[in-house]
């Protein structure tokens, strides 16, 4: 696992055989030392924590509650780009495995933006975030291996209603 991150991280090629983001052959695009790399994914990572955390002081506020927490959310979630690179980190959120779970993470996302925003309703801006929370997990999760599989069992198990 950690050679598959320092080769990604030092600009080598997947297994798929693709260029990272950071890679010199991207046109002077985006080209930082590792180093760089890792630092920019801490900052990224701790800005979006913070505006997270930020988020729970305005939670009076749904309004406001739902543009920090989803902004911290989105800025949590593409800081793995610094490491993997926006092209890897788009395949792996993409993949077979895992493109429902985005699909849904993205649509709860724009959802509980447009309640916020547009529609400036509270109470569906909070089930919107509840959602969007719920989604993040299940996202998270397909990352672990089995995870999902073992949270649905449990979940059926809990909510079992035989006697």
């Amino acid at each position: 696992m950690w050679g598959k991150l320092n080769q990604s991280i030092s600009g080598g090629e997947d297994e798929r055989g693709g260029d990272g983001f950071f890679d010199d052959d991207s046109n002077g695009f985006c080209s930082l030392s590792p180093t760089q790399r890792m630092y920019a994914f801490a900052a990224c990572l701790i800005a979006g924590l913070a505006c997270m955390f930020l988020s729970l002081i305005v939670f009076a506020k749904p309004i406001k509650f739902a543009l920090l927490f989803t902004f911290g959310n989105v800025l949590a979630v593409g800081s793995t780009a610094f490491l993997l690179g926006a092209g890897q980190q788009i395949r792996m959120m993409f993949d077979s495995v895992r493109i429902f779970a985005t699909a849904i993470y993205l649509g709860c996302v724009v959802l509980a933006l447009i309640c916020a925003l547009w529609i400036h309703s509270k109470i569906l801006t909070i089930l919107a975030m509840i959602i969007e929370i719920l989604a993040l997990v299940w996202y998270s999760l397909s990352y672990i291996p089995f995870a999902r599989r073992m949270v649905s069992e449990l979940m059926i198990r809990l909510c079992d209603t035989e006697l």
